[in-house]
C-alpha cells in the first residue's frame, strides 16, 4: 500500500476508534440520569424501587457486550475472509443507527427501544477489533506498539469530549432544548460522518485473504480457543481478568459519583474528561517513550499491579473527601494506557498475520464477556452496596497479574 493510503487509512481508524468512544464516553454522565429517584430525566417506571433500578441498570449495560460477544468473532472472520473495509462499513452503520434509536428511547422513555439500540450497537460493534486489524496490517513491526499506542490516544479523546459533552449537552440549565437525548442525537451525527469517511476514504487493506469458512459457532469455540492456541492462552484469559475488573470499577463509578459523594452530571463529566485527559498524557508520553524499549509482556507486569492498587485506592476513599478522587486518575490513566497498548502490540506480535483478525476476534469475545457478566453482576452488587462493584474490580485486577505472570512464557528471550 502506498504511504499516503497508508496514512489516510490510520486517520480514519483513529477517527472510527474516537467515535466509538465518544459514544460510551458520552453514556457516563448521562446514565446515571436514567436510573436516579428524583431525576427529570428518569426512564424507570416511578414504581420501581432505586435497587430495582441499579439491577435494571447492569442489564442495560451488559447486553451491548453479550450481542458483542456473539457477533464481533464472525465479523472478525468475515474481515479475514472479505476485507476490512466491508465489514467496517456494515458495523459503523450499526452504530450510528443505534445512537439515533437510544435518543428516542429516552425521549420516549422506552426502555424496550433502550435495549433494542444496544443490542443492536452490540451486535454491529466489530469496529473496535476490525481497526486493530487494520492498524496490524498496515503497522510496520517498530511502529506497532507506537501505532496501538495512537489508539489509545483516541480513546482518551474520546474520555475527555465524550463525558463533557454528554454532561453538558444534557443540561437544560445551559439551554432549554437541552436534555438526556441530546448528546446521543449528536453522536449519531458524528457516526453517519465517520460512515462517509469509511466509505469514501478506506482502502482495502487485508493482502492476504482467509480461505477458510466463516464458522458462526466462533464466539463459543473463541472462549476454547483462548486457552488452546499457544500465544492466547498465555495472554487471552488474563486481560479477562483485567478487563473483567476494570469493568466492576466503571459501570457504576460514575452512579457512586452522584450518590455517594455528591457530584452532579456536569461534575461526573468533568471528572471523566479529566480522566481522559491523563491517558492522553500517558499515551502520548509513557507509551511512546517504552515503545520498542522496552518488551511489551514486561511493562504489562508493571501495568497491570498499579491498576490494582489505583482501584483499591478508590474503594477506601471515604466520602466526605470526595476530592480525593482527582488524585488517582494520573496513575490509573498509565497504568491503563500500557495495559490496553502493550497487550494488543503483544498478541499482534505473537499472532500468525493470516488470523490476525480471527486473533483479535478472539481477545475482543473475552473482552465482551468480561464486560458483560461484571456489568451484569454489578446491578445486583450495587444494589446492596455500589462500593463492593470496586473493590471486586480491584481483586479481579490481582488476579489477572498473577495468572500472567505465571504463564506468560516468552520464546525468544
Amino acid at each position: 500500500m502506498p504511504q499516503l493510503s497508508h496514512n489516510k487509512a490510520l486517520w480514519v481508524i483513529f477517527f472510527t476508534i474516537f467515535i466509538d468512544m465518544l459514544g460510551i464516553g458520552i453514556l457516563i454522565p448521562v446514565f446515571p440520569l436514567l436510573i436516579t429517584h428524583g431525576s427529570e430525566f428518569r426512564v424507570t417506571p416511578a414504581s420501581w424501587s432505586q435497587a430495582e433500578s441499579f439491577i435494571f441498570a447492569g442489564w442495560l449495560l451488559a447486553i451491548f457486550p453479550i450481542l458483542q460477544f456473539f457477533c464481533t468473532p464472525v465479523l472478525g472472520q468475515l474481515s479475514d475472509k472479505y476485507g476490512r473495509r466491508k465489514l467496517l462499513l456494515i458495523s459503523t452503520s450499526g452504530t450510528a443507527f443505534s445512537y439515533l434509536l437510544f435518543a428516542y428511547g429516552v425521549l420516549t422513555k422506552n426502555i424496550y427501544l433502550l435495549f433494542l439500540s444496544r443490542m443492536l450497537d452490540g451486535a454491529s460493534g466489530g469496529n473496535i477489533s476490525i481497526a486493530q486489524a487494520v492498524i496490524g496490517d498496515i503497522s510496520a513491526a517498530k511502529d506497532r506498539a507506537k501505532n496501538f499506542g495512537l489508539v489509545g490516544v483516541c480513546i482518551g479523546l474520546g474520555f475527555v469530549l465524550g463525558p463533557f459533552i454528554g454532561g453538558k449537552l444534557s443540561d437544560p440549565t445551559l439551554f432549554a432544548g437541552f436534555n438526556a437525548a441530546t448528546p446521543f442525537w449528536f453522536a449519531g451525527i458524528l457516526s453517519f460522518t465517520n460512515l462517509m469517511l469509511v466509505y469514501f476514504y478506506l482502502p482495502e487493506t487485508a493482502i492476504l485473504k482467509s480461505i477458510l469458512k466463516v464458522d458462526f459457532k466462533k464466539p463459543l469455540h473463541n472462549i476454547f480457543k483462548s486457552f488452546l492456541i499457544p500465544n492466547l492462552r498465555q495472554i487471552v484469559p488474563a486481560l479477562f481478568f483485567y478487563n473483567a475488573g476494570f469493568t466492576f470499577f466503571t459501570s457504576f463509578w460514575g452512579i457512586i459519583l452522584l450518590n455517594q459523594f455528591g457530584f452532579t452530571q456536569g461534575m461526573v463529566g468533568n471528572y471523566f474528561a479529566y480522566l481522559g485527559i491523563m491517558i492522553i498524557f500517558a499515551q502520548g508520553g509513557v507509551v511512546r517513550r517504552l515503545s520498542g524499549k522496552i518488551s511489551d509482556y514486561k511493562v504489562l507486569y508493571f501495568s497491570f499491579g498499579l491498576t490494582a492498587l489505583c482501584l483499591f485506592g478508590y474503594y477506601l476513599i471515604p466520602e466526605h473527601v470526595h476530592f480525593w478522587v482527582y488524585f488517582i486518575p494520573p496513575f490509573l490513566a498509565v497504568a491503563t494506557a500500557l495495559s490496553k497498548a502493550f497487550s494488543s502490540a503483544l498478541i499482534t506480535r505473537t499472532s500468525d498475520p493470516k488470523i490476525l483478525g480471527e486473533a483479535m476476534g478472539v481477545n475482543s469475545s473475552a473482552n465482551a464477556l468480561a464486560q458483560a457478566i461484571p456489568s451484569l453482576l454489578s446491578g445486583y452488587i450495587a444494589a446492596q452496596q455500589a462500593r463492593f462493584t470496586v473493590l471486586i474490580g480491584a481483586l479481579l485486577v490481582v488476579v489477572a497479574g498473577v495468572y500472567f505472570i505465571a504463564y506468560y512464557r516468552e520464546k525468544h528471550v
